[in-house]
């Protein structure tokens, strides 16, 4: 008898390692997000530096500057569509992968998949609101001596 433990240390041994590889994985999702974000704000940088002299030529046509907006901001949610689609579908398969070290939670759980969908789109709208409002400000006279 001398090696006497409680039966909540033996459950506590017998999960740390899940544990621990849960607390990889949400890691490793927390900087999958942060690339995202930072990927779709550095694409929609690119395509308004790229996309200058048409935003001049839309702006000095008569296109709001809401609509400059819109438009480049459709173009960052479009990425974050599509991102989420390849991303729902990737979790579902490597879900069933993973099936064992889900405690309570199905490997194709409707409200963490949409809830993971929604976090990215929102933060995929934060980071194309500064490339848009940044479009949006491009005046005609700008954007022609850029080019």
């Amino acid at each position: 008898m001398a090696n006497v433990r409680s039966m909540e240390n033996v459950v506590g041994i017998s999960l740390s390692r899940s544990s621990f590889m849960m607390t990889l994985l949400v890691i490793a999702a927390s900087i999958a997000l942060f690339l995202g974000s930072v990927g779709i704000y550095a694409v929609l940088s690119y395509v308004v530096t790229t996309r200058t002299a048409e935003i001049g030529v839309r702006s000095a046509l008569g296109a709001s500057p809401e609509r400059l907006r819109r438009l480049i901001f459709a173009h960052g949610l479009w990425l974050a569509v599509v991102g989420v689609l390849i991303g729902v579908a990737g979790a579902i398969v490597l879900g069933r992968v993973i099936e064992a070290q889900l405690y309570g939670v199905s490997p194709i759980d409707p409200v963490t998949l949409v809830g993971g969908a929604a976090i990215f789109l929102a933060v995929a709208a934060l980071a194309s609101l500064l490339p848009a409002m940044r479009a949006a400000r491009t005046t005609p006279v700008d954007a022609l001596r850029a080019t």
